[in-house]
């Protein structure tokens, strides 16, 4: 780095409850070197003790200030997000930083401090699969993807749950310095410069929790058929209702038609296959109902954004 270049300013604003991988990821990958033109500095609603997450509390040097320095504001996630808004001070600072030009960058549910800006309004934004359902709900206007690790929407960006919080600062480090730096800093980390697929792979099941106790038992009967042929008739007629009234109230009740709840519930399947059997793929296309491995790869890959080859390799250990 030349001597007149001058360094790119990273903020990482600590809020009540932040999680202190979410914390310590940013400062860590922005950390001073030469290799690494950036200048950290952890801050708070007010320069002192910012009690955390997880047992521990934070000290930080500054307040408020360093949102008018930085050129890079990182919200580390924090505890109960979707409980109360961040303090007003903190909300009018992170919009006023953004109007100055900075970058803001949310980790996990740090989502829901830039969602109280409104800046994420009429974007497209993430957080940790837990709190997916909760963001889209707070604040409608926010497209919320709960399938993807990050989300880059120019000057605003939002990561997944924590690790995830990694992918996002590399990202940002291949926008700034270029893929060479990027992978450097993954070497220096022991991370992978680029992961395979979305959140979605992370998230236990990928069949919702559905509202009430209607067509539980026509559910539980379909899970145990998931090998064998299973259309709207067959479900509807063990429900006995007509297949109208079954798709209504079952879309009421999960979210999703009932095919889109069956092949869910079929990838599933193919999930705890995958990781508890050394059956093939194609052994396990037949097993879960869906005939072939390239019919299972095309759904698996469009429901959770990897492939059942990486799917398992992520998921179990080699010999």
């Amino acid at each position: 780095m030349r001597a007149a270049e001058r360094l790119h300013r990273v903020a990482v604003l600590v809020l009540d409850g932040a999680k202190p991988l979410d914390v310590g990821i940013p400062a860590q990958v922005f950390t001073t070197r030469a290799s690494m033109p950036y200048e950290v500095r952890v801050c708070g609603a007010a320069p002192g003790l910012v009690a955390g997450g997880d047992g521990l509390s934070y000290h930080v040097a500054h307040g408020l200030e360093a949102l008018a320095w930085a050129d890079v504001v990182f919200v580390p996630g924090y505890r109960f997000p979707d409980r109360d808004d961040p303090p007003p001070a903190v909300v009018e600072a992170l919009i006023t930083a953004h109007e100055r030009g900075a970058r803001m960058a949310a980790i996990s549910t740090g989502a829901f401090a830039l969602a109280a800006t409104g800046l994420l309004d009429g974007r497209r934004a993430t957080t940790h699969w837990h709190y997916t359902r909760a963001l889209a709900a707070r604040y409608p206007a926010i497209n919320v993807d709960e399938n993807v690790l990050f989300v880059d929407e120019g000057t605003v960006l939002t990561s997944a749950g924590a690790a995830s919080g990694i992918d996002l600062c590399l990202h940002i480090l291949r926008r700034d310095l270029g893929v060479a730096a990027s992978n450097h800093a993954a070497r220096r980390l022991v991370a992978a410069p680029y992961r395979s697929g979305g959140q979605a792979q992370y998230v236990p099941r990928s069949v919702p929790e559905a509202v009430g106790e209607r067509f539980a038992a026509t559910r539980e009967w379909a899970l145990h058929r998931l090998g064998e042929p299973l259309t709207l008739e067959h479900l509807a007629r063990h429900a006995a209702v007509s297949p109208r009234t079954f798709s209504r109230r079952f879309v009421e009740d999960t979210g999703y038609t009932p095919m889109q709840w069956v092949m869910r519930a079929r990838i599933d399947l193919a999930r705890e296959l995958l990781e508890r059997s050394e059956r093939s793929v194609e052994q396990i296309a037949a097993d879960v109902g869906l005939g072939t491995g390239t019919n299972l790869r095309l759904h698996f890959h469009r429901i959770l954004g990897t492939t059942p080859t990486e799917y398992r390799r992520t998921f179990t250990r080699g010999e």
